[in-house]
């Protein structure tokens, strides 16, 4: 009997599944009307179903394809007319059509009503994209709200459900009833979204002498979640503006770990270390370009190739300097400063003779675009993600260079005591050269960065040169871990005070911290330690 009962459930459930009502008459015949609010509400009515045929012929509306034919409400769709009520096709074709108009409000009632019915998909990413729409931009949610009350109680998806929760409360807003009204704000107060607490704002407002939300309990309520969502939001800028700081922080720690090097290695204020991040930027461009023209199934992996070019390149430019140039000048600082300064306007007239005086554009690889959305008003960009991690991996590769090899232990020995490294047999003149290559290529590394965030141009470098000599002297000359924190602390520090007094004056109150920092510790927060720089 069990199994009777069981088998003839089945197929009184199949049965049930594959027989189709069609849709109510009186609905579709309220589409037909030239009365505003019949229309309204026979959209209301068809979007409340919840069912395919609905919003078959919402999509039928929406498209200016849907008429009346002899009283009948029909689809033109292909050179055929179908039944509205049934999708039927009807034969023959009625001869005299007369389309069915709508109005802006109708308009954008109807398209509030399909990205409703597709909360029903069964695609999770069809439902999730049109909750989102909806959050965006929901209209008249009065209407919606039966449609919303049957998508919260099937929807299972946890992210989903959250998103149709804070629209289930929009939507009671406008309800007459207070305590209903008073749920809603109560629930839209959890939220951390810059739209929920415009939608807020308005029942805490005067018109006249009068509230427009005439109970005293619902504005009370309102005003604490606006004090509740604002909180939420002023902490999600605030994490907005370290992360913005923190990858400003990784592009400085880039073009500081080459200068501090050089300059803690052989004591030269290298004025055209900027351009040698030009010139890694131009090597990300060169290998876009090379990338389009021969291999444009893979371009999107020009930066992967583009990080040992650059490397390269700013390496053999640096030695080049560094044996041509700077060689001859050491110990003779002024000298040195204005050479070096020579050779980057040197730099620059050759950037713009080989790839012209305007800037030009390195895009984004496709892996690269788009951000992770954290909260409403934050939103990490993969760009950024990756300029922070690549900073990170190149940060570890000089800590390995600098500690567990041979060339990185006569660099610190050549750093901390030259003329006893010399006594030893360290080959302080090949030194110079490659730890000058090895500045120079890092820094190239940062112009490959950098040319994911901002502009390229023959000018680029200029304006990190001195932020550049900042990190260095603020955390120690030939220090890593020095670099790191001056880099990041003065990345946050100055994304912060451009928020609040702009960037000039940001720029010069950082100058006078670090005047005023270096009077009180020369040797910045790290200091190198040695005989030779101890006595």
């Amino acid at each position: 009997m069990r199994r009777f009962l069981l088998s003839l459930g089945l197929v009184l459930g199949l049965c049930a599944t594959g027989a189709r009502a069609d849709l109510d008459p009186a609905a579709l015949k309220g589409l037909a009307s030239d009365d505003f609010d019949a229309k309204q509400a026979a959209i209301t009515q068809l979007a409340a179903t919840g069912d395919a045929d609905a919003e078959r012929v919402l999509k039928a509306l929406s498209d200016d394809a849907l008429a009346v034919a002899g009283g009948r409400v029909v689809i033109t769709a292909g050179g055929q007319v179908l039944d509205a009520a049934s999708g039927a096709a009807i034969k023959p074709a009625p001869a005299n059509l007369e389309s069915i108009g709508l109005n802006n409000a109708l308009r954008q009632q109807v398209d509030g009503a399909l990205a409703a019915l597709r909360l029903f998909s069964a695609d999770r990413a069809e439902r999730l994209a049109a909750a989102k729409l909806l959050l965006a931009d929901m209209g008249d949610g009065a209407t919606l709200l039966p449609i919303l009350d049957k998508a919260v109680q099937a929807e299972t998806d946890g992210e989903i459900k959250t998103i149709l929760a804070q629209l289930h409360a929009q939507a009671r807003l406008t309800s007459p009833d207070a305590a209903v009204r008073l749920a809603a704000v109560q629930a839209l107060g959890e939220s951390a979204s810059p739209a929920v607490k415009a939608l807020l704002l308005p029942l805490i407002e005067k018109q006249g002498d009068a509230y427009l939300e005439t109970d005293d309990k619902v504005r009370y309520a309102a005003q604490t979640a606006i004090k509740s969502i604002e909180g939420r939001l002023a902490w999600s800028e605030t994490a907005g503006q370290i992360f913005t700081g923190v990858s400003l922080g990784s592009i400085l720690l880039l073009a500081a770990l080459g200068l501090a090097i050089t300059y803690g290695v052989m004591g030269v204020i290298n004025m055209a270390h900027g351009e040698l991040l030009m010139i890694g930027a131009y090597s990300a461009y060169a290998m876009q370009t090379l990338f389009r023209a021969q291999f444009p199934d893979f371009v999107d992996y020009y930066l992967v190739a583009a990080v040992p070019v650059a490397f390269f390149v700013a390496a053999l430019v640096g030695m080049a300097m560094e044996r041509t140039v700077i060689r001859h000048l050491y110990g003779r600082p002024l000298e040195t400063l204005l050479a070096t300064w020579g050779l980057s306007l040197v730099l620059i007239q050759a950037a713009r003779l080989l790839f012209g005086a305007q800037n030009v554009e390195v895009a984004n690889p496709v892996w690269m675009s788009g951000g992770v959305q954290i909260a409403e008003n934050l939103a990490l960009p993969w760009n950024r993600l990756v300029i922070v991690a690549f900073s990170g991996f190149v940060l570890l590769l000089v800590w390995l260079m600098m500690n567990k090899t041979r060339l990185g232990m006569f660099v610190r020995a050549v750093t901390q005591n030259r003329p006893m490294a010399g006594c030893v047999g360290v080959p302080t003149a090949r030194i110079d050269t490659l730890a000058f290559g090895i500045g120079s290529g890092i820094a190239g590394l940062g112009g490959v960065a950098l040319s994911q965030i901002a502009n390229v141009g023959p000018d680029m470098g200029t304006g990190y040169i001195v932020d550049s000599f900042m990190v260095v002297v603020l955390g120690g000359v030939g220090q890593l871990a020095g670099a790191v924190w001056a880099a990041l602390g003065l990345g946050v520090v100055s994304k912060f005070l451009e928020g609040w007094a702009g960037a000039v004056i940001a720029k010069i109150l950082v100058l006078v911290f670090i005047i005023i920092f270096i009077q009180k510790r020369p040797q910045g927060l790290f200091a190198l330690k040695g005989r030779f720089v101890e006595n």
